[in-house]
């Protein structure tokens, strides 16, 4: 059944992904709301063939629509969700505003698409570096509990929306022609160079990025108890985040049991070619709906067997934002 729609924040990196999302997977709909803050009335968008003018985000927005897709950042979502709930949409919200939320499904719909079903209005998008680790290690867990999760993260500057894309290029050009280099969207440069993620650090010493990773496995596994840790880096690439996962299971699986249960799994891509040194890479994932996965290997420190070491990559506009977000509604269809 087609749906009245809205874009909230469509004129960012991840509301231009939205409208490519709708439009690959030709998501059905009777009409379409283009929504962003004040700054960019009046500017238009195109999407599948139409132009459309960009409306003012206020609380009176969301008359007649059905989904709302947010991206708009936590404030806004906080702002404007519960009006556009009020008005009687379903809210589909990219921001960390309510992940944590008990009362708020958090869901990947190759992980826990049946938790949809408990929404009060609004559902939360998970974090970019979370959906691409758990998109490939829940088809394991599901037949060989995870015990605890150790990943490393390489997150590209798209995870900090197209003004730190461009960043990333404009300080690339000024480092080759020997120019002082501006630093805008990120405390660091970013060029030639790569830090500790730039979100807050906790008391813990662990920084929100981390801490979102850690929570949010946890709570879409409905494993409180799962063990998990990360160190969260932003490199110098300019989309799709890689990550290194190192998983504790249950019981003894072999690299080879688990390149057999990923070759089936939804929203996964095996690339592991170890006679040609070919694994999973930004540049391949950029684009692509499936996270990649490779370096299947056993845990050499395990001798128990129960160690396996991977490394994946996904795009972070596309399923780690934009493309999560619109599975997410098409399970409300």
């Amino acid at each position: 059944m087609a749906k009245s729609l809205a874009v909230a924040g469509v004129t960012g990196a991840v509301g231009q992904e939205f409208l490519k999302v709708l439009a690959d997977r030709n998501f059905p709909f009777s009409s379409i709301k283009m929504l962003a803050s004040k700054r960019s009335l009046g500017k238009t968008v195109q999407f599948k063939g139409t132009t459309y003018t960009v409306a003012e985000l206020t609380k009176d927005s969301f008359d007649g629509v059905d989904i709302a897709l947010f991206s708009a950042g936590g404030s806004r979502s906080k702002e404007f969700a519960s009006a556009a709930v009020a008005a009687g949409a379903v809210v589909v919200d990219n921001s960390s505003a309510f992940r944590m939320d008990p009362e708020v499904p958090l869901v990947v719909p190759e992980v826990n698409p049946q938790d949809v079903k408990q929404h009060k209005g609004i559902i939360a998008n998970p974090n970019c570096s979370t959906i691409i680790m758990v998109v490939p290690i829940w088809p394991i867990h599901k037949v060989n509990p995870i015990k605890r999760i150790v990943v490393s993260t390489y997150q590209a500057a798209s995870g900090a929306g197209a003004k730190a894309m461009q960043e990333l290029l404009e300080q690339s050009r000024d480092v080759l022609d020997d120019k002082p280099v501006r630093k805008e969207a990120f405390p660091h440069q970013i060029a030639f160079n790569l830090f500790s993620h730039n979100s807050p650090i906790g008391p813990d010493g662990y920084c929100e990025e981390e801490t979102k990773m850690v929570k949010e496995t946890q709570k879409m596994f409905h494993c409180p108890e799962l063990a998990v840790t990360a160190t969260c880096v932003r490199v110098p690439v300019l989309r799709a985040h890689t990550e290194a996962i190192n998983l504790e299971l249950t019981n003894p699986m072999t690299a080879e049991e688990v390149s057999r249960i990923l070759t089936d799994a939804p929203g996964v891509k095996i690339v592991d070619d170890r006679d040609g040194n070919y694994f999973p890479m930004p540049l391949d994932a950029t684009g692509q709906d499936d996270v990649l996965v490779g370096r299947i290997r056993q845990d050499i420190s395990r001798p128990d067997g129960r160690g396996i070491d991977m490394f994946v990559s996904g795009d972070q506009l596309r399923k780690g934002a934009a493309l999560n977000a619109v599975q997410i509604a098409e399970l409300l269809l």
